[in-house]
């Protein structure tokens, strides 16, 4: 964004000495549907806010009837019970120093765990909740442990030095899910990185920069690509829907060439209650 001082002051440099960015940058964490690639919420906080914290903030706002897929980068006890809060499943892949005693081994070669509050140390109480998850307990009601199904693969032609995958879910009984489903939801969570080449790189711009010169009006530039691009999202996917294809099909570049040309006048935004989608959460920011 724009070398002022406020915005310095706002949002800060990414690095320091030499490392130091030129100009001063926002952080922007998302939540975007991998089949569409629209975002559904986020953040917009200073450079130096952590990924995780800036993610924490956007846990609530899941809902029952989704599955949220995230990286390993993101996991932390305290993030899986906010996530999971909301009755939202969860697909996520677990760090590789995370504890994850065997409790059952299902029949798929998938098995039953317990997430434990790492500021539980009394080893009792630690014994008590794998006796309880081992006894088929619900462990719903506890604060400091959550039971989870693990999956473990390996990918040999991506990964040929054999580097084991473990995803913890939320989808326990394998007799609903299998194992194969929970690994190819997971696998898609790279479409969002195709929605932030989208936005980055073809909507907005390689390199931009901003143009706003104070906080307030960075907010509001930010807002507006999201919200461009959540709108140009929408138009694909209605398309596909239209001629029964998946939006992976369809060309985001060939989208935005076409609606550039073809958009004159003034735009009707907001949009009316009878063309907002079911889910435009950007408009409850």
């Amino acid at each position: 964004m724009a070398d002022t001082e406020s915005n310095v002051a706002e949002f800060g440099y990414h690095g320091s000495g030499d490392n130091r960015s030129t100009y001063p940058k926002a952080r922007v964490v998302a939540l975007s549907e991998c089949g569409t690639h629209v975002f559904l919420a986020a953040e917009v906080t200073a450079i130096t806010v952590g990924e995780r914290a800036a993610a924490a903030r956007l846990y609530p706002r899941l809902l029952g009837d989704e599955i949220l897929c995230a990286d390993r980068g993101f996991y932390s006890f305290d993030a899986w019970a906010a996530a999971k809060a909301g009755g939202a499943e969860l697909v996520w892949r677990a760090p590789t120093n995370l504890r994850l005693p065997v409790v059952r081994v299902h029949a798929d070669g998938t098995y039953v765990s317990v997430l434990i509050d790492p500021a539980v140390q009394s080893k009792r109480r630690r014994a008590a909740i794998l006796a309880a998850a081992a006894a088929g307990e619900d462990l719903d009601e506890a604060e400091d442990a959550h039971l989870v199904r693990v999956v473990e693969y390996d990918v040999p032609d991506r990964n040929p030095d054999g580097e084991l995958i473990v995803l913890l879910t939320t989808l326990t009984d394998p007799a609903a899910v299998r194992a194969d489903q929970i690994v190819s939801a997971y696998h898609e969570r790279w479409e969002h990185e195709t929605a932030n080449d989208q936005l980055k790189t073809h909507l907005r711009g390689p390199g931009a920069v901003l143009q706003s010169k104070s906080p307030e009006l960075v907010h509001q530039e930010i807002w507006a690509w999201l919200t461009v691009h959540y709108a140009i999202a929408a138009v694909m996917a209605r398309a596909a829907e239209a001629a029964d294809l998946d939006p992976d099909r369809i060309s985001f570049i060939h989208a935005l060439n076409i609606i550039r040309r073809t958009a004159t006048g003034t735009a009707a935004f907001p949009p009316s209650p009878l063309d907002r989608p079911r889910r435009d959460r950007l408009g409850r920011h």
